[in-house]
């Protein structure tokens, strides 16, 4: 005799869904469908496989802009390098080069700044260059 729907089933733990559909059974640890399938393997298999995709190229990327990175700075190291044979102070010109980056009023704070707190401690009175 079919069961109706709802109706408990004593040979099998979950309730029967439909007249004409036994329902059907789960391992409740691993989700394993007793046929030997995994219930949503697909879905799950296809998420992680993007999600190790795009972390595998976000790594990358970045390890090849951090390769870009080393490369420029050792070609900077080898400019100052060069301008320190040729009778340059190197420790100036990345003073030259920070004060360059900065607009000309916050520049002109800066070395307003340092030259108030020079006068405080009664270091050369001269303008800071």
């Amino acid at each position: 005799m079919p069961k109706k729907k709802g109706e408990y089933d004593p040979w099998n733990a979950n309730p029967v869904t439909s007249a004409e559909e036994p329902a059907v059974d789960h391992d409740a640890e691993t989700g394993e469908i007793l046929d030997g399938t995994h219930a949503g393997d697909d879905i799950t298999s296809s998420a992680n496989t993007i999600a190790v995709a795009q972390l595998r190229a976000f790594i990358e990327r970045i390890e090849h802009e951090e390769a870009e990175k080393e490369t420029i700075c050792d070609g900077i190291k080898e400019i100052y390098a060069e301008a320190k044979g040729s009778g340059f102070d190197p420790k100036t010109l990345r003073r030259i080069i920070k004060l360059r980056k900065m607009d000309d009023t916050t520049r002109h704070e800066a070395e307003t700044m340092l030259q108030l707190y020079m006068d405080a401690l009664g270091m050369d009175g001269g303008t800071i260059v």
